[in-house]
């Protein structure tokens, strides 16, 4: 579940070219894993605010930092009752149960788990933790500046996370 090729911490040009660095998670929804084919339902979850823009609850899907000495690692969870409930009645779905149980909440599930070598220290505001940006995309870019494209060009989504 550890694949550091696909987090990156950079600022993000499609959304503010001169904005700070933010905390990115490439999620390839054409993915085998049962951690990203999860990421992927819930992310169909959505609630739509505005026309096009869909908001994500905490309770669908989360972020976590965690930093073991020069690594900073980001585990993406969700509710296990949700999951159960979303996987109820499709068979294509069975081996979610296979997903491990967080072990800082027994309620949470890991989805995906993902670490780079950095010092950067995600920024807090009013005791919350910067969000993580997940960019939904099919798995054959090649690299971050080709995603950024593929979002501009409407072929890539980008889902922002709570973190904690």
């Amino acid at each position: 579940m550890d694949d550091s090729t696909r987090m990156w911490i950079t600022p993000v040009p499609a959304l503010d070219p001169d904005g700070e660095p933010a905390v990115l998670l490439g999620h390839d929804y054409a993915s085998r894993d049962a951690g990203e084919r999860a990421i992927s339902r819930l992310l169909d979850r959505g609630h739509e605010g505005e026309e096009g823009v869909f908001y994500l609850l905490p309770f669908d899907l989360s972020a976590r930092y965690e930093r073991t000495g020069d690594r900073l690692a980001v585990v993406v969870t969700t509710s296990g009752q949700l999951l159960v409930k979303e996987s109820a009645d499709r068979s294509d779905l069975a081996d979610f149960a296979d997903l491990p149980v967080d072990g800082t909440d027994e309620d949470r599930v890991v989805l995906l788990r993902r670490e780079i070598v950095t010092d950067f220290v995600p920024a807090e505001q009013d005791g919350e933790k910067q969000p993580v940006l997940l960019i939904d995309h099919d798995g054959s870019a090649a690299s971050l500046a080709e995603l950024f494209d593929r979002f501009e060009a409407g072929e890539a989504g980008i889902a922002v996370l709570n973190a904690e």
